[in-house]
């Protein structure tokens, strides 16, 4: 990928170099919700060359008040698809590619095998979410993932951590115990 004009701003921010890094870089973002869906945003803005996207889930009217794609026009529409038209919208030039599906365990590692450079887990479920912990793990594959917000108020709050250090958020405790349980 060539730097484009429009990414004049990311450049005077980071470098040519570190631009052209994430212009050749791959990255997963599983899930396309109220994290999922600005982090792929976020990602493509920022110069990201391919990109893996996966959620089959739809827009509902209770997503509006934290979700990126989540409008009064889009209520039924499928995440993956929004999201696609949004991504190639902002960067035409953006190596696409879209999994309208759930994220199963037997799918997990043919997923898998593309060699991302980072894979970005915000996937609101707890089996799926431990299928790709799991399986990027073993394959050695730099990971995010986000756990749980819900009735968390103060963002000031919010840290950064080892998901085994994690306090008062149930998601992470419901993670440990089943990672724990099979190893």
């Amino acid at each position: 990928m060539t730097l484009s004009n429009w990414q004049e701003r990311t450049i005077l921010l980071l470098n040519e170099e570190k631009t052209t890094k994430l212009n050749n870089s791959n990255v997963l973002v599983a899930g396309l919700g109220g994290v999922g869906g600005f982090a792929a945003e976020m990602l493509c803005r920022a110069g990201i060359g391919s990109m893996t996207i996966i959620d089959a889930d739809q827009i509902q009217p209770s997503n509006r008040n934290r979700q990126l794609l989540a409008l009064s026009s889009t209520h039924g529409k499928r995440k993956a698809l929004l999201m696609r038209d949004r991504l190639l919208d902002i960067n035409p030039e953006l190596k696409l590619t879209v999994i309208d599906e759930f994220i199963r365990d037997d799918r997990t590692n043919e997923i898998l095998e593309t060699p991302f450079d980072y894979v970005a887990d915000a996937i609101d479920t707890l089996s799926p979410k431990i299928f790709l912990i799991r399986q990027a793990l073993k394959n050695g594959l730099p990971l995010v993932s986000s756990m749980g917000a819900g009735g968390k108020t103060d963002p000031t709050q919010v840290k950064i951590a080892d998901f085994a250090e994690t306090y008062q958020c149930n998601l992470a405790r419901m993670l440990r115990k089943r990672l724990k349980k099979i190893g």
